[in-house]
């Protein structure tokens, strides 16, 4: 195996077929966390079930996707990640094909809210964060951008296609899709997916030499979790990462449509906005992985919230005028729709340590799923009540552009350690290491 490794090494690093394995990993279970959305009226019709029952799959769906995200994260350290994976990709297809059979609400609760949704937590953002931290030394940033990109991408490329389908063909042709791409890309996982460079005796991608410290112990989630509570970088990368999720998936990415169908746009000509997104948005978030390499994380957040605040300030504007103004906010838009990724997951690394990244990632991407929880309920209750979305944008824009303000302010904070842990925790030493952030 060594022979082999050494071969693949000189010509090709394996590190890289394993970030195009999880690429395609995230992107499919992307457009899987995406039908839901396409399914609410033809599920409505044909069972006469209420939105709020169905929305109520959907929302367990989202707070599972993550809250799921740390402790997979510690499976994946204990168990190993290709297990994992491929148990997340089995217990998808299962739930899915099902759905082709249901015919009570429960039935819908179970299947896309509880296994769906922690079958697609397993792969969320957190996979990524720890195929990158384990596979590569270098280039950790582009590399994350990327895969970052594949896990929001995915949803906003799907949703046109599968929504055309639903019209051709039934939701039912939906679900036998989605569930037959999720048994493809088990077969993929299953055939090319490796835990760790030492499975072929190689080293993380960029790395000359073996490491000789002795890896530290990752922290168990509710061990990461207790301990990270008292850490100010925990609260201010998890408070920023809530209004992400609240000005993203949780506010455009659920009630754009129908902001656009409110002033007349139709739902094909908004789905367009949203793939537009989706492809600019893998320029943005790639370009933002090469800048984390290259600048100060913090202040990349700064900007990226500041941008995203004008950008929703602007859209209640472009919704009153024509298809013009639309299509410059989805592609300005877009540019910044979860460029906010890498820059986060590098500080968390910077302040957790690289063996905490994925489950301190995770507990700080839950953070996310609340925020856009809360905004797609929030901006929901808005439009009941005011019979428009134009005051949710303009709230959301304002906190976006006042969360890049505070983060100027405790940038500072951050980058000192203001917590004593016991000298002999594996946090206490990962913090220690940090104290080169100040300068």
């Amino acid at each position: 195996m060594r022979d082999v490794g050494e071969l693949v090494e000189t010509r090709f690093h394996y590190a890289w077929v394993v970030a195009g394995v999880t690429f395609l990993v995230l992107l499919v279970t992307a457009g899987i966390r995406a039908t839901p959305g396409v399914l609410m009226v033809p599920l409505e019709n044909e069972f006469g079930w209420s939105n709020a029952s169905i929305s109520l799959a959907v929302a367990i769906n989202i707070a599972l996707f993550g809250l799921i995200g740390p402790f997979a994260a510690s499976l994946m350290d204990r168990i190993g990640l290709r297990r994992i994976v491929l148990c997340a990709l089995a217990l998808l297809a299962v739930s899915v094909a099902l759905t082709t059979q249901m015919h009570s609400q429960w039935q819908l609760t179970f299947l896309w809210g509880i296994c769906v949704g922690s079958g697609t937590g397993v792969t969320a953002m957190v996979l990524g964060a720890v195929v990158t931290n384990r596979w590569f030394e270098t280039h950790r940033g582009p590399i994350l951008g990327i895969l970052t990109a594949a896990n929001a991408t995915g949803q906003l490329l799907f949703l046109p296609a599968l929504a055309r389908l639903v019209e051709r063909h039934g939701w039912r042709s939906v679900s036998a899709l989605v569930a037959s791409s999720a048994v493809v890309v088990f077969l993929i996982v299953f055939v090319f997916m490796k835990d760790k460079p030492a499975d072929l005796g190689l080293l993380p991608f960029g790395q000359t030499e073996p490491t000789r410290d002795a890896p530290l112990a990752p922290l168990r989630p509710i061990e990461a979790l207790k301990s990270a509570r008292h850490s100010p970088a925990f609260w201010v990368l998890a408070g920023s990462f809530f209004v992400c999720g609240a000005s993203t998936s949780g506010l455009v990415g659920t009630h754009l449509i129908p902001a656009c169908h409110d002033v007349g746009i139709s739902e094909v000509h908004a789905a367009g906005l949203l793939a537009t997104m989706g492809v600019f948005d893998i320029l943005g978030t790639t370009a933002s992985g090469w800048l984390t390499d290259k600048f100060d994380s913090r202040y990349l957040l700064t900007a990226y919230y500041l941008l995203r605040g004008i950008s929703l300030l602007f859209l209640p504007h472009a919704l009153a005028q024509n298809q013009s103004h639309l299509n410059w906010f989805a592609i300005f838009y877009g540019l910044d729709w979860v460029a906010t990724v890498p820059p986060t997951v590098k500080l968390a690394s910077d302040c957790f340590g690289r063996q905490n990244a994925g489950v301190m990632y995770g507990w700080i991407g839950a953070a996310h799923q609340l925020g856009a929880a809360l905004a797609a309920a929030g901006a929901g209750a808005i439009r009941t009540y005011t019979g428009r979305y134009q005051d949710a944008f303009w709230i959301s824009g304002i906190v976006c552009s006042l969360t890049g303000v505070a983060l100027l302010f405790t940038a500072s904070p951050l980058a000192r350690k203001t917590i004593q842990y016991g000298a002999d925790t594996d946090l206490a030493v990962a913090l220690r290491r940090t104290e080169a952030w100040v300068e």
